[in-house]
């Protein structure tokens, strides 16, 4: 699994966030993507590393602007009960 960060200017709202996570459901295979508009990021959990020249383009296909992305392994947080295995 792979986690992979987009910075992202220009979203102002929950349906800028909306927006971003709708279009890369559309164009990629991922578990899960999550955006902020107050961190200006969305974060992305994937089975395996996205093209990032695609990516940029359809993120900036939506009107936003792309800024770094980064990737490292993904580690699926333990909860409160993890700690007892």
């Amino acid at each position: 699994m792979v986690e992979t960060t987009v910075r992202i200017d220009g979203m102002m709202c929950g349906m800028c966030e909306s927006h971003i996570n709708d279009c890369i459901r559309n164009k990629f295979k991922v578990s899960k993507v999550s955006s902020s508009h107050k961190k200006g990021e969305a974060v992305i959990i994937s089975d395996a590393s996205l093209d990032e020249e695609q990516l940029r383009m359809v993120i900036g296909d939506t009107g936003y602007t792309v800024g770094d992305i980064t990737e490292k392994p993904y580690e699926k947080k333990k909860g409160m009960f993890g700690w007892f295995k």
